[in-house]
């Protein structure tokens, strides 16, 4: 099994007022907005699974990681600064705001022995798979 992102907004609206929603929420983070949705790559090796989350422009102070049951959760804020007049702006093309991402673990990970590394705009998390919580066996019939 595999780590699974958790979006319940993904790809096809339930109803048709999550579809307004999306639209609305989609076209504040274009202009600006108070929200945005980093890009994520989800790799699996032998020994671990790797979450690395585009997100340039922050320190690693402005993260967030928690894990609660079995969902990682990562968040935090990028914040815009005007900071000099002189500057005319012509196109903010940049994501500002907050983000939330979260992600199902699976069963055999150590979720206490997760680490995270910042480095060049993207934060890396590295999940170890726990070997004593194998999620395949083999039953022999006696």
């Amino acid at each position: 099994m595999s780590i699974i992102r958790y979006n319940p907004n993904d790809f096809v609206p339930s109803s048709f007022s999550s579809m307004v929603d999306r639209l609305f929420n989609e076209s504040l983070t274009r202009n600006g907005g108070s929200t945005f949705t980093p890009k994520v790559d989800l790799i699996e090796n032998e020994n671990s699974y790797e979450v690395q989350v585009a997100v340039p422009g922050l320190n690693k102070e402005d993260f967030k990681i928690e894990v609660n049951d079995n969902y990682l959760t990562v968040s935090g804020e990028r914040k815009f600064t005007n900071e000099k007049k002189e500057k005319n702006f012509h196109s903010i093309e940049t994501q500002y705001g907050s983000f939330s991402r979260t992600f199902t673990l699976p069963e055999n990970v150590d979720s206490t022995k997760i680490n995270a590394k910042y480095n060049n705009g993207i934060l890396e998390l590295n999940i170890p798979k726990d070997e004593k919580k194998a999620l395949k066996q083999v039953i022999k019939v006696a």
